[in-house]
């Protein structure tokens, strides 16, 4: 059946009649594919008419030309899904799309070009986007409302006037878009500040603002900037992100519920952001800088109405009961809270896991970065002899993290979080750096920066000229390294230090969401039955990782841990609850 979705005078019409979007965001990779239609139904079940989403292009097309909509990848089944819960869909292909997403969205293999102008008019950023958005609109087109789909609006590029104003820029996206077959109204969205809703505007789009709170004032800000047609808050904020070393996020439910209603009451339409967070699997979470490097955690809870592993908190129950008094909600049973399976199994070793995971870049007189050596680059050794017979001042700039150690004998780290980028080392010959990039910038200008090792590090203020023989890591690789080692004795009284790697075999009487408890672990990376579930830092908050339940079989499961500092109990425990970090008073 199709409709027709259009932008009156005052209001969204849908078939001519007005339509007040109550819609949440939930993005696709973030959520294990086995749980889509789960989340979509729960939302539905708060009241929402509309799911929106994100496309992350570096998900897509993490290798330039290797292009992937399979798995979690698979968009096209994702908005097939809303359709047939019965609601509608906006999609934000970007291609730039914030989302405390690696990058931003855009693959590294773009950004390591440092003579592209992202996010501009640049004919060779605008080739590249090309080749995406016809990718990603041959998807959308045939799902829009008007061919028997979900989707009712798409997005032009993320709160673009927060970052320039090329309205050359807009225009050709416009036009890919529209040349693409997309028919559906073009949207864009900014904070309600006047010079980022001017900077991003354009004719072709309709203007939305990004709030979570002050709701007449923003409203009427956005009011200002858009004369006519609906009102939208495209990002309601109602809960937030974390960083690693930071506290955990969380916000009063009935207060955001409070704004909630003012925007409904208002008329507005809304984009409830996130009504389910799900998690930065993998190495997919992104990073913060506005002065001070900041990486996110594994969890995007963000405290949502669904939380992380798809309970329904008090903000669902206090939400769905606002969006009651303006729309119909649905009557079906709400499931209730269950404990996830609790047990604990001991680690055994297996090494340094590594060496057998690592490609040889050859002997470089300067090191390179990460993105010289190639795309989605997140872990390299850098070593080099230096033959020192005193005591010396090793200083390198790092991004983010070097674990330093000569004569294979551990001697400090250099953090770029805590700008820790000089200390002292003995006499010693060889010298090797451990870089870890732990979360690419996400937001403003330092999107596409370069990580690992920025210009010759230096030794009593004097470059170390090399040669520096540079191999890199392949960390998905890392899970077969392990599986396939033999065992050792690494591990001495539950004690482990890394890099070492950890395994182990547990029992299941069913399928099942766990929660992985890493309280007692240093940092580095962790998979179940071969799925990435993604990084763990003691540093917290996050103390424990989400298995989703597709990713678990009845009977035997196997857990691999690659520990890249020191483990201090070697053990794996699965918790009943998560623990995401303390409360907010």
């Amino acid at each position: 059946m199709t409709s027709r979705f259009e932008i009156g005078d005052t209001d969204f019409l849908l078939d001519g009649a007005p339509q007040q979007i109550i819609s949440g965001a939930m993005h696709y990779p973030r959520i294990h594919p086995g749980h889509w239609r789960d989340r979509i139904r729960k939302a539905r079940l708060m009241g929402l008419n509309t799911i929106e989403t994100y496309v992350a292009w570096n998900a897509h097309e993490p290798i330039r030309g290797q292009w992937d909509a399979t798995g979690q990848n698979d968009l096209g089944l994702f908005l097939d899904l809303i359709a047939e819960e019965g609601m509608h869909a906006i999609v934000r292909p970007g291609p730039y799309v914030c989302a405390e997403w690696h990058n931003g969205g855009l693959p590294t293999w773009l950004t390591a070009d440092p003579a592209i102008r992202l996010r501009s008019s640049d004919p060779r950023y605008i080739e590249a986007v090309t080749g995406y958005l016809e990718k990603v609109n041959e998807i959308i087109a045939p799902r829009q409302i008007d061919t028997g789909g979900s989707v009712i609006l798409v997005q032009i590029e993320n709160e673009y006037g927060a970052y320039g104003s090329d309205k050359a820029y807009l225009a050709e996206l416009i036009r890919l878009t529209r040349e693409a077959g997309i028919t559906v109204p073009l949207t864009q969205v900014d904070q309600p500040i006047a010079h980022m809703l001017e900077n991003g505007a354009h004719e072709g789009l309709h203007k939305t603002g990004s709030f979570g709170s002050r709701i007449h004032e923003r409203l009427a800000t956005l009011r200002e900037h858009q004369s006519t047609g609906p009102l939208m808050c495209m990002e309601f904020w109602c809960g937030w992100f974390d960083h690693w070393g930071e506290k955990h996020h969380t916000t009063t439910f009935a207060d955001s519920a409070a704004d909630l209603d003012l925007l409904l009451s208002a008329g507005a339409s809304v984009n409830i952001y996130m009504v389910h967070g799900g998690t930065n699997f993998a190495l997919t979470a992104g990073a913060n800088d506005s002065g001070r490097y900041l990486p996110l955690v594994t969890s995007y809870d963000y405290d949502a109405p669904i939380s992380e592993s798809g309970d329904l908190t008090e903000k669902f129950h206090a939400f769905r009961s606002v969006i009651a008094k303006h729309a119909a909600v649905p009557s079906d049973p709400l499931p209730a809270v269950v404990d996830a399976p609790t047990l604990t199994v001991p680690l055994e070793s297996v090494g340094d896991p590594l060496p057998a995971a690592t490609l040889d870049h050859g002997e470089f007189s300067v090191p390179p970065s990460m993105d010289d050596l190639g795309p989605d680059v997140v872990l390299v050794e850098y070593s080099t002899r230096i033959a020192s017979e005193e005591t010396t001042v090793l200083a390198a700039h790092i991004r983010d993290l070097a674990w330093v150690s000569l004569d294979d004998r551990p001697v400090g780290t250099l953090q770029r979080t805590t700008g820790d980028l000089a200390l002292a080392l003995p006499p010693g010959d060889h010298l090797r750096l451990l870089v870890e990039e732990t979360g690419r910038v996400n937001y403003d200008t330092k999107i596409g920066e370069h990580k690992g090792v920025i210009s010759a590090p230096t030794l009593n203020g004097i470059p170390l000229g090399g040669p520096w023989q540079v191999r890199s890591i392949d960390v998905p690789r890392l899970v077969h390294a392990v599986t396939n080692a033999s065992v050792s004795d690494a591990i001495t009284n539950a004690h482990a230090a890394g890099p070492v790697g950890l395994r182990a075999g547990f029992d299941l009487d069913a399928p099942a969401d766990l929660f992985l408890d890493t309280a007692g672990w240093g940092k580095g990376y962790a998979w179940i039955n071969g799925f990435f579930l993604g990084r763990y830092w003691r540093r917290g908050p996050q103390r424990t990782l989400y298995v989703p339940g597709p990713v678990t079989k009845q009977g035997r499961n196997e857990i691999v841990i690659v520990e890249l500092e020191t483990i201090t109990d070697a053990t794996a425990r699965f918790l009943a609850r998560p623990n995401l970090g303390h409360e907010v008073e």
